[in-house]
């Protein structure tokens, strides 16, 4: 109960605290019901199928599970029967999906997920898609579409497929998504069978038919219920991924924010409360009780602020969903779902760092002496201990390692890298900052000093004896300014040397490309003899039959049958040396044995695993071709719809718009994130100080000072610290981004300089510093107003 009264008395001292931790909760609630709510459904088309038997699971070279491995049209077939045999079974639908896109007006019909729109009729029976007019497809030159798509029973329409345009006969509707053909023709465009969906008789019972498919086909998995969600299109996968990475990026930063901030405003506020707690040990409070108190009243703050950010995040969760939506980062028809775990979640981590957060400001604020009670609050000795400083330079020894890590890690990983590596040095300027407070804010007020101003003085004289006070304060605003700087400066740089790189790669080149289409077809390739086409597939090697992607090349060069050539990374991953032979499963259910002809230097452009084009076209139908190079001194054409052409830089630039969007996009929500949590601090640790210091400015008006007088100098001390602050945050940043610069310049081959977006800077200092100095202006006016 004393500890309930200490926060309801002191509600003030506490409200920074609340908010900070209001605020983190909040933003990781949302995070989280978002995530928890874009977790995979199951697909429409596979409503009226009561179990769905899938082949066994490949492993990559990292040992984690992938992909299926069909089974061939001769292993299908009596697995078909057996399951056929299942007592509850009706029918057994082969499912396949492959590539379809109808042309109208000589343009691709817009669908993303055209990749696998095309399906067997049987697979309709799967569906709650009914026929509106028409009748089923027999011969192979006959199609089932879409009623939406706005093509007569009887009329002729032209399908896009691997091999290219098609015409085929509409003989029917339905109406769902979906291009709908003969079972032949489709197990013409997809001969392996990775997919058997079991239609229930009436009544039957979903599980027990599992039962039963399951000791038919051993080491594979027949899925029901829910866990049909398992197979979902490349492009709402994709999609979801994306989201994934996005909200998990927001989780991060919001995270270590929440306990940045928590834990330096619980310090501020403790350090704050110096003289009350000297009172307290001087009538008999031993040190455990003051550390007792100190963790109830963080507690009582953390749980009452998670409450409230859970409902601010609840309510927040459909504004985040909408923004992912527009940038094209949602899974169709994704709803807002409140489950528990995402409550219990956000709380636990609201309560645990604030009790945290006070632990490490009580160990401390526990030794106060009962003499202290006679001195001011702020008057305790100020020098760094011995912990902190070894723990500040071993955090800034690792964020070095960490910076210097950004200029030689992976691509992939460069901006996890450099985000860490500013998180850790963050951290780092923290702990140092009583250090460096005093001698910054001594440089910055030296020439105000020397024309013998009174304020310049003042505020020299409390960053000095004040300097743990002035360091907390400062804490906020390296993060601010910290993560702006970085995170615009991550997107700048990046969009200066990939297209640069890339267009370097490709110097001389005309690139033919897909415009509307998932890939290009063998048409286009036909069109475009000269260069190279690449067409992927995914194949299982040796007798692990592990999986990864396979190209299949035209080059001269490495189009040898019978043989493959490897990067060196994948043959010492599959333990393969040149001149051995390995067998290779491909998406046929066909294996083939294959001579490995040369190991060579890993090299992206070429591939990790290269062999014959003919190859991959025999055993995998379906497959669209990646983008087609051709040389200088030969004409790419475009002649096919669906398709265009662009030169090198051209290339480049759109290649990397692609995804520009979405990591601009990404950076700005980040920055707003991380800046705004760090206002918000900012401000409540102004308010704090401003209120805690209002003894100070009672004594100033006493002796002479006026209202303006006292209001400038707390606006002038504000903007020192703001402005230490920043320079920290802004120095903190540039290692890792001079290592992320590096590193781009040794992965592009082109000269790639640090590029600081200054206007956002420029955002978040300004930002910064109106919100400290607002705050700290209007408290003072209060207290000022009060004392009259």
């Amino acid at each position: 109960m004393l500890i309930i009264a200490n926060v309801r008395e002191r509600w003030s001292s506490f409200l920074g605290a609340f908010l900070a931790v209001m605020v983190g909760v909040a933003l990781i609630t949302t995070t989280l019901v978002i995530y928890d709510s874009s977790r995979p459904t199951v697909q429409g088309r596979y409503t009226n199928a009561a179990a769905l038997a899938l082949p066994q699971q490949a492993l990559e070279t990292d040992g984690s599970p992938e992909d299926r491995i069909p089974w061939s049209p001769a292993e299908a077939a009596p697995i078909r029967a057996k399951l056929d045999a299942v007592p509850g079974v009706a029918s057994v639908v082969a499912d396949r999906s492959f590539y379809a896109q109808a042309i109208q007006g000589d343009r691709p019909v817009t669908d993303e997920g055209a990749a696998e729109a095309g399906h067997g009729w049987g697979s309709a029976l799967m569906a709650p898609y009914k026929l509106t007019s028409g009748r089923a497809p027999g011969a192979a030159n006959e199609v089932v579409v879409d009623r939406a798509l706005g093509a007569a029973v009887g009329s002729t329409l032209t399908v896009n497929i691997t091999e290219g345009r098609k015409p085929f006969t509409v003989v029917g509707t339905v109406d769902g998504p979906g291009y709908y053909f003969s079972e032949a023709f489709a197990a013409k465009q997809q001969p392996g069978v990775s997919t058997l969906a079991l239609i229930a008789d009436k009544g039957a019972s979903a599980s027990a038919i599992a039962s039963g498919a399951q000791q038919v086909i051993g080491a594979g998995s027949v899925l029901t219920g829910d866990a049909r969600s398992e197979l979902q299109p490349q492009y709402v996968e994709h999609k979801r991924n994306l989201g994934v990475q996005l909200i998990g990026a927001m989780a991060a930063l919001g995270l270590f924010t929440t306990v940045f901030v928590v834990a330096s405003m619980l310090v501020l506020s403790t350090g704050m409360r110096r003289r009350e707690i000297g009172l307290l040990r001087t009538i008999g409070a031993a040190p455990s009780q003051i550390r007792r108190m100190i963790l109830g009243e963080a507690a009582v703050v953390g749980l009452l602020g998670s409450f409230v950010g859970c409902l601010a995040g609840i309510a927040a969760a459909p504004v985040l969903r909408d923004i992912l939506k527009g940038l094209d980062v949602t899974p169709p028809g994704m709803e807002i779902s409140v489950a528990a775990w995402p409550l219990l979640t956000a709380s636990a981590v609201g309560i645990s760092v604030s009790v945290i957060g006070a632990w490490a400001a009580g160990r401390k604020a526990a030794k106060v002496a009962p003499i202290e009670a006679l001195l001011d609050s702020r008057s305790a000795n100020n020098a760094m201990g011995r912990g902190r400083w070894i723990t500040g330079l071993s955090v800034l020894g690792l964020g070095a390692v960490l910076a210097i890590g950004t200029a030689t890690t992976g691509a992939d990983n460069r901006i996890s890298m450099a985000l860490f590596a500013t998180m850790t040095l963050i951290v780092a300027a923290a702990l140092l900052a009583p250090a460096l407070v005093g001698p910054i804010g001594r440089l910055l007020t030296a020439p105000f000093q020397k024309r013998g101003k009174a304020g310049s003085v003042l505020i020299r004289s409390e960053l000095t004896a004040n300097s743990r006070r002035a360091a907390s304060l400062v804490a906020p605003v390296i993060a601010a300014v910290g993560f702006a700087v970085l995170l615009s400066g991550a997107v700048e740089t990046m969009r200066v040397a990939y297209p640069a790189g890339e267009a370097l790669k490709v110097a001389g080149q005309t690139i033919v490309t897909s415009d509307g289409t998932p890939g290009n077809t063998d048409e286009v390739v036909a069109a475009n003899p000269v260069g190279k086409a690449s067409v992927p597939t995914r194949a299982f090697i040796g007798d692990k039959r592990t999986v990864l992607d396979v190209l299949g090349t035209r080059d001269p060069k490495w189009n040898k049958p019978g043989e493959a050539v490897l990067g060196r990374r994948t043959a010492t991953d599959l333990g393969l040396k040149e001149g051995q032979s390995t067998p290779v499963r491909f998406a046929d259910g066909t294996t083939v044995n294959l001579k490995i002809s040369k190991v060579l230097a890993d090299d992206p452009a070429r591939g990790d695993f290269v062999v014959a084009r003919d190859l991959v076209r025999a055993h995998d139908p379906a497959a669209l071709t990646d983008d087609i190079f051709v040389p200088a001194g030969h004409k790419a054409s475009a002649a096919v719809p669906g398709t265009a052409v662009h030169d090198a830089l051209q290339y480049a630039l759109d290649d990397y718009n692609t995804d520009a969007k979405l990591t601009d996009s990404l950076a700005a929500m980040l920055i707003a994130i991380a800046v705004g949590y760090s206002v918000i601090a900012v401000a409540n640790s102004m308010a704090m100080a401003a209120h805690g210091r209002r003894r100070d400015f009672a004594v100033m008006k006493s002796a002479g000072g006026t209202v303006r007088q006292l209001l400038k100098l707390a606006a002038s001390e504000t903007a020192v610290l703001v402005g230490v602050g920043a320079g920290l945050g802004i120095l903190v940043t540039l290692p890792p981004l001079a290592g992320m610069a590096s590193g781009l310049s040794q992965a592009t081959s082109s000269d790639v300089g640090l590029h600081l977006n200054n206007g956002a800077i420029t955002t978040a200092v300004i930002g910064t510093l109106l919100a400290a100095v607002l705050a700290g202006v209007m408290v003072t006016g209060k207290t000022l107003k009060k004392s009259a």
